[in-house]
Formats: structure tokens, C-alpha cells, sequence
């Protein structure tokens, strides 16, 4: 049976208030995919498509599980109070992450466009957060590929034994041991000076790194290979770079845990500090790491999901890539604490030794009773000694040996925390220098890095490729020379980044350049969804696309709580710029050591120029786009002499219906130039097709109307 083609007005906005913040004079139109007699879309049938559900999982596990979870997290748990943090972490992960995933999930599913594209799609006065979103992603993709041409770096001086950074090298002049190197370390001398050539201070800029300069662009050119052919290419990629990190995981927590010392790590992880749960430095840092885990704001999540079927349950696909990614950490984490462990207890049996033999050459007679009055250490042997035992002497009787003499504990070694770059290639690589077979550990820990920084790469240009692509029909007719010209572009903006100051510039866009434009861009995808656009609506949608409605709690998760957590983030990430001056850790040559200084005013001036420009698209798209709207309205009033400019004509028609003309409602003979546009959520068998409503109407832009469902 025929239906007959009816005419029909879709309903405006839930409030009227979102109809004063759309303003009066913008369509609130919407254009949905039509399907042809076979039920293909008639739009969007070129569109790329994941070749299978695993490729896509992969893809955004690849992308949500980083570098961040091998140093972010652990150090995070490792600072605030161990099982108590993971508790914490978890719950906000519930409340706000999963939540927040899932919205993003389900809007690029549902429109089939990148971060641009969905936004713009509610109305255009929102394209601006998605040209923040991939502002950002440019942002990262920037210090991030010089990370990976570290990793790059560290695994090709595997490749030799013993290790480089095992020893100190001789200074040729003094045939003694290099001065700096004595100071500090093998490795932390290794890091600084032979791959950093790092300056004292970001002040001092320095001559260009040629070494580190080669390897961000071998690191530049991986990227654009893997990336040439959209996620047809990156997609094989991701086979192996997202499983071959769990690969190495596993191989490193099996083999840590034979090390001495790997349960005392352990056990300093899990055992929970809930007095830490009164400190609001710590729900905030616990409330970043959960936004910044899962990927949210960049746009890659909304890009990687607008390449799959519409019903595509992307509510399971939520809960199992948060949960992976949390998994993931908790892997991560206890691979990092059994090295500390190890690492901690080595410090510590060295100063017990160290100082019981300081003890030998204090007593007179050679036998340390004379001294302090413990005859059962043995001198010969201070291996033998405990830490525990060394602990509780010197607890007794330190005030009898005098300030050369300390203590040896190993909780306080523990308490040491090491963060991001210093973990990786300090920390492990000292560890990994201890181990038989040190080139092999080394090798594969350095792949392992490289792996995992090259998947959350390959996500973060997506999210920057696919928005461009989808609104610009010539980029999107030219994918390989716009991949080719980024990556170019990034590579010599990353140039920055190889000078020996460089590593501070690193610090900073990976402390300032993302946080805060991320949180303003959550923030107004959320105001989006559930205030312009509608939870209910969104729901509604959502129910159609997956044959299921999703609890009832989303709706007030991102009505009240995510918008809210998300604005008490932004407040408290302001407060602490603007209570505490920005800090950076540097170098100092002459002490061998690290020390914190504050960012110079040039450097104050450019970490406000970041946030600034990520940020600005936001307003900048609002006020285009209402200006835009007053002069084409002007325009019309004046040619037109008062034209009913917010009329709407729609025709519901089934899928397998074209609109006949003799219908009691007759199409004008422009409506073959109505471009369609992907709807919100295709409406199953019945869908909406804005008629052309007068001549001047035709010429109108499509950017300058409100789709909304």
C-alpha cells in the first residue's frame, strides 16, 4: 500500500528559550538522509567505512589508550594516594566520562560527519567548537610526534650493548668521569645531554638538535604513510600498533613481578589513602585524567564513529572502550609500580651499603661495636643487612653517627614520584639496564612507546582530516595532498620542538595548550546536546537509531552533572593559572640537577596565545553566523517586501517513496537543486525534505540554517 506524500511542519525547539538563543531570524530546518528504493542514502554514499566492528574498536582503543596511560596515571596514583585514587577516578569515570564518550559516540554515528560537521548541523552558530576541537588536535599532534620521535630515538640506541645510558662516559681531558654525569646518573646524563643537548633554561634557546631534528621527521613521514589513504590505510596500522602494547605489557608485568622488590610496589600502589579524598587538587587532577583518557573534545572520537553503520550499538561500544581504557591503566600502572619497587630497593640497599661502609672507616679499631655498639653487622658482608633493620638501628641511633650517615627507607624512595618523559627514559631505562639481556627489554619497551604514541597519532589527525574533508568539498576531493601538507606544516612548525630548549616547549603545550580549550569545548558540546538541542530529542534519536532507549539517567548526567563537573574544572584549571605563575622543570648544568622555574613573561604571553586562539572559534562562529543571518535577512526584507522568512515546508514521505507532483501540495520546479544533508538520526521508514520555498530562499547558503531535529 501506497502511502500518500503528506506535508507536515516538524516541531520547533523544546523552550522558547532555546529559540531566542538560536535568534529569530534562523532555520530550524532540518535535512535528513533520504534513501532510495533499495534503502541505500542517496548522500553520503561515498563515504569510507570500517572494514569490520574490530577495526573500529581497535581504532578507538588505539586512539583513547596513549602515552598517558603509561606515565599520566600511574604517576597520578602514585601521588595521591595510591587504591584510594583508583577509587576516585573510577567513580568520575562513571558519572562524567562514560556519559560524555557515549554523546560523542552517538553523534557522529548518527550524522555521519567530523567534529565540524556535527555541531554545524544543530545549528551553525556552533561550527565553531568543532574548528576548536581540531585546533587542539593540531596542538597535540604537534608535541606528540616529537615524543614519538624520542621513542624513535631510544630505540635505535637499543640496539647496542652495553646500553649507552648504562654508564658514565670518560672525559677525555680529565680521564675522569664526566663531572655531570657523576652528579646525577647514566641515564638521567643520557636523556638531558646526549638526546636533549637540553639548555639550562627555556630563555636559552639554543642551535637546533640535528639528531632529534631526523627523527621528527622519520616520525612526521610514518604518519603521513599510514594516513595517505584515510582510515583504509591507518586502520591496517592499527592491528598491530594497538595489540602489540598489550603484548609488551604483559611481558614486562611477568617479568617485573620476579624482580625483588615488585610486591613492595605493589603494595605501595593499591593501599588506599582515603584521606586524600578532602583535597580538591586531587578531584581536579582525577577529573583531567578522565577527560583527557577518553579522547574527549579532540573530535577523533566523533570522527572514528562517523564512519560506521548507523545502528551500530554505540552505547556498548562506550562502556567497553572506557572500560578497556581504565583496564589499560591499571595494566600500565602495575607494570610501572613493580619497576619502582625494584628501582626503590636497589637505591635502598645501595645507601645501606654505602653507609656501613662509612661506619667501618668511623670506628678506630675497624669494628663498627666501638662505635655504635652494634656488633651483628657484618662489615665485611653489608649485603646481609636488611632495610628493615638498617631502618630500626638508625632510628636509635642516628644521633650518635653524625649527618654523614642516613637513612635508608625505602617508602621514601617509593615516594619519589616520577612524571611523564622522566619515567620512560629515566626511570625504565635505568630498570631495563639492570636486567640480563638489557638491548632486548630496551628494544621492545621503546616499540611498545612508539606503538602506542603512533595510535592515539593516527586518531588525532583524523580529527583534524575528517572535519575538514566533510565541509570542504575540494580538501575532500584531494585527501592525499591534504595529508601530506599537514604533516609538512607539522613538521616544520614542530621545528620548535627540536631546538635544545625544545623540551620545554614540549612541557608547555602539553600543560596549557589542550586543557583549557578542551574543557570550553566539552562544555559547549554539552550545552549543544542537552539544552539547545535537547536530551529528550537526543534520546528520542538515539532510541531509533538503536531500536532501544538508553536509561533515563543519561538525561540528567548531561543536563546537570557532566555540565556541571566540567564548569567547576574549567573554574578550578583558572584559579590555579591565575593563584600559582606557571611552572616548568629545567636542567641546571652546573648542579646536575633539576630544578622549577617560572615561565618568563614572552612564555606567559604565548601560553595565553594558545588557549586564546584554540578557544576563539567558539565565539568568532557565533557572532559569523548571527551577523551573517541579519544581513541576509536585511537583504531579503528589502528585494522580497516582507517575505515570510521562518516559513517551513517539509514532506514526510517513507524511504522507499519519491514525492509525487500531483500531490495536494505541489513542489516548486527548483527542488532538484535542494542539496540534502545528513539528518541528526535517520527516522527509520519516515523521513523530513525541506521544499524550497521561494526563489530568494533558494539562494540562501545551507551553513545558514539551524538543523535540528
Amino acid at each position: 500500500m501506497i502511502n500518500k506524500a503528506v506535508t507536515t511542519e516538524k516541531p520547533p525547539l523544546d523552550s522558547n528559550e532555546d529559540r531566542a538563543w538560536l535568534g529569530e531570524g534562523q532555520s530550524e530546518s532540518q535535512l535528513t538522509t533520504v534513501h532510495g528504493p533499495d534503502g541505500a542514502e542517496t548522500c553520503n554514499a561515498d563515504r569510507p567505512a570500517w572494514d569490520s566492528k574490530i577495526q573500529y574498536v581497535l581504532a578507538q582503543v588505539g586512539f583513547s589508550v596513549g602515552l598517558g596511560n603509561v606515565w599520566r596515571f600511574p604517576y597520578l596514583c602514585h601521588q595521591n594516594g595510591g587504591g584510594a585514587f583508583m577509587l576516585l577516578y573510577v567513580f568520575l569515570l562513571l558519572i562524567v566520562g562514560v556519559p560524555l564518550f557515549f554523546m560523542e559516540l552517538a553523534a557522529g554515528q548518527s550524522i555521519r560527519q567530523g567534529s565540524i560537521g556535527v555541531w554545524k548541523h544543530i545549528s551553525p552558530k556552533l561550527a565553531g567548537i568543532g574548528y576548536s576541537s581540531c585546533m587542539v588536535c593540531f596542538y597535540v599532534a604537534l608535541y606528540y610526534n616529537v615524543i614519538i620521535a624520542w621513542s624513535l630515538f631510544y630505540l635505535g640506541n637499543s640496539f647496542q650493548y652495553p646500553l649507552p645510558w648504562e654508564h658514565c662516559p670518560i672525559d677525555v681531558t680529565t680521564n675522569d668521569t664526566v663531572k655531570e654525569c657523576a652528579g646525577s646518573s647514566p641515564t638521567s646524563y643520557f636523556w638531558f645531554r646526549k638526546a636533549l643537548n637540553v639548555t639550562n633554561c627555556i630563555d636559552e634557546s639554543g642551535e637546533f638538535n640535528p639528531i632529534m631534528t631526523g627523527c621528527l621527521l622519520a616520525a612526521w613521514a610514518i604518519v603521513s604513510l599510514a594516513m595517505i589513504k584515510g582510515i583504509k590505510s591507518s586502520a591496517k596500522v592499527m592491528y598491530f600498533s594497538s595489540v602489540f602494547p598489550y603484548v609488551v605489557l604483559f611481558i614486562f608485568l611477568i617479568r617485573g613481578l620476579m624482580l625483588d622488590g615488585a610486591m613492595e610496589g605493589i603494595t605501595f600502589m593499591f593501599y588506599p589513602k582515603i584521606e586524600i579524598w578532602a583535597s580538591v587538587q586531587v578531584w581536579r587532577q582525577a577529573a583531567t585524567q578522565v577527560f583527557f583518557a577518553l579522547g574527549l573534545g579532540y573530535g577523533s572520537v566523533i570522527a572514528y564513529s562517523s564512519y560506521n553503520p548507523v545502528n551500530n550499538n554505540c552505547h556498548r561500544d562506550a562502556i567497553m572502550v572506557s572500560g578497556i581504557n581504565f583496564m589499560t591503566s591499571v595494566l600500565a600502572s602495575l607494570v610501572v609500580f613493580v619497576v619502582l619497587g625494584f628501582r626503590a630497593k636497589n637505591i635502598a640497599l645501595r645507601c645501606v651499603a654505602e653507609n656501613i661502609g662509612l661506619l667501618s672507616h668511623m670506628s678506630p679499631f675497624g669494628s663498627n661495636e666501638h662505635v655504635v655498639g652494634l656488633p651483628w653487622i657484618n662489615m665485611t658482608d653489608p649485603s646481609s643487612v636488611s632495610i628493615a633493620e638498617y631502618s630500626e638501628w638508625y632510628s636509635h641511633h642516628s644521633s650518635m653517627v653524625g649527618p654523614n650517615i642516613t637513612d635508608c627507607s625505602l617508602e621514601e624512595e617509593m615516594n619519589k614520584g616520577i612524571e611523564g618523559t622522566g619515567l620512560a627514559f629515566i626511570a625504565f631505562t635505568e630498570v631495563m639496564a639492570l636486567f640480563p639481556a638489557s638491548p632486548f627489554w630496551s628494544t621492545l619497551f621503546f616499540l611498545m612507546l612508539l606503538n602506542l604514541g603512533l595510535s592515539t597519532m593516527f586518531g588525532t589527525m583524523q580529527g583534524i582530516l575528517t572535519p575538514l574533508m566533510d565541509n570542504f568539498s575540494f580538501l575532500g576531493r584531494h585527501r592525499t595532498l591534504l595529508t601530506v601538507s599537514s604533516c609538512a606544516l607539522g613538521f616544520i612548525i614542530g621545528l620548535l620542538f627540536t631546538q635544545r630548549s625544545g623540551n620545554y616547549f614540549v612541557t608547555m603545550f602539553d600543560d596549557y595548550s589542550a586543557t583549557l580549550p578542551l574543557v570550553i569545548v566539552v562544555i559547549f558540546e554539552t550545552i549543544s546536546v542537552s539544552w539547545v538541542y535537547g536530551t529528550d530529542r537526543f534520546l528520542d534519536d538515539i532510541e531509533v537509531m538503536l531500536k532501544w532507549r538508553p536509561p533515563v539517567i543519561y538525561k540528567y548526567l548531561w543536563k546537570y552533572v557532566c555540565l556541571l563537573a566540567m564548569i567547576v574544572l574549567l573554574v578550578a584549571s583558572l584559579l590555579r593559572m591565575a593563584l600559582k605563575r606557571p611552572t616548568y622543570t629545567a636542567w641546571n648544568q652546573a648542579t646536575a640537577s633539576e630544578m622549577t622555574l617560572e615561565y618568563p613573561g614572552w612564555a606567559l604571553a604565548m601560553i595565553i596565545m594558545l588557549i586564546g586562539l584554540a578557544s576563539l572559534p567558539v565565539p568568532i562562529g557565533y557572532i559569523h553566523s548571527t551577523l551573517k543571518n541579519r544581513a541576509a535577512r536585511s537583504t531579503h526584507s528589502e528585494e522580497g517586501g516582507g517575505q515570510e522568512m521562518q516559513r517551513k515546508l517539509y514532506t514526510k514521505c517513507s524511504s522507499t517513496e519519491q514525492l509525487e507532483p500531483n500531490s495536494h501540495h505541489t513542489v516548486p520546479s527548483g527542488e532538484d537543486d535542494v542539496h540534502p544533508r545528513t539528518a541528526f538520526l535517520p527516522m527509520g521508514n519516515e523521513h523530513y525534505r525541506l521544499l524550497p520555498q521561494r526563489e530568494e530562499e533558494e539562494e540562501e547558503d545551507d551553513d545558514e540554517q539551524d538543523t535540528v531535529v
